[in-house]
């Protein structure tokens, strides 16, 4: 198996990255997938949750009030940290698991692991990756994105941007950074690129 490690900030292009991949035959693991699983009602990480932040963040039919949570940990960096020592340690075991099932199935497998918080998780990640990939746009390419393709105010887009890693925190680890700043066919052609490197290994 060879592990690799996708991330980029918010409205960065790493799905699209991550999609073209796949469609390459990589095998994908979405830890925002992950992230909404962990959470589902019964699971041991919505009772913390729901502990730490009170019942304002449980919905009535008892699952996770994304928007009640986020207004509270996007503005605040300390609650953020609670969040993330809940959440973090559940995503990257179930992560582990579905990395083992890829491997059993094909031991070349090339794994993605599409992690947002790759870089603020680091300290909770109890494995290492082959390559670490990045794909970066400029931090204006991004709040456009956010304001003209998700609806957000450029006020809660700025949020949004301040409560990830920097740009330097996430490009300091990187094995490889694609570019997303150009066109969407660049993009694309840049991680054929990557995938057929991979494959050559």
């Amino acid at each position: 198996m060879y592990l690799i490690g996708l991330t980029g900030g918010i409205a960065s292009g790493k799905s699209v990255v991550s999609a073209r991949l796949a469609e390459r035959g990589a095998v994908v693991v979405d830890a925002d997938v992950l992230a909404r699983e962990i959470v589902e009602p019964g699971t041991p990480a919505l009772a913390a949750i729901a502990e730490t932040f009170g019942p304002g963040v449980i919905a009535p039919d008892g699952t996770l009030d994304r928007a009640a949570l986020g207004a509270i940990v996007f503005s605040d960096a300390a609650k953020r940290q609670q969040l993330n020592d809940i959440t973090h340690p559940a995503v990257w075991n179930r992560a582990r698991q579905l990395f083992a099932e890829a491997e059993s199935r094909d031991p070349r497998a090339v794994v993605v692991y599409d992690v947002p918080l790759l870089v603020e998780a680091a300290g909770d990640r109890p494995i290492s990756f082959d390559l670490v990939v990045v794909v970066h746009a400029s931090a204006a390419t991004r709040l456009k994105r956010l304001v003209e393709l998700r609806g957000l105010t450029e006020a809660e887009a700025g949020h949004r941007l301040s409560s990830q890693a920097t740009d330097a925190e996430r490009l300091a680890v990187a094995d490889v950074v694609i570019d997303s700043d150009g066109a969407l066919d660049d993009t694309l052609r840049q991680a054929d690129e990557l995938f057929d490197r991979v494959r050559s290994l």
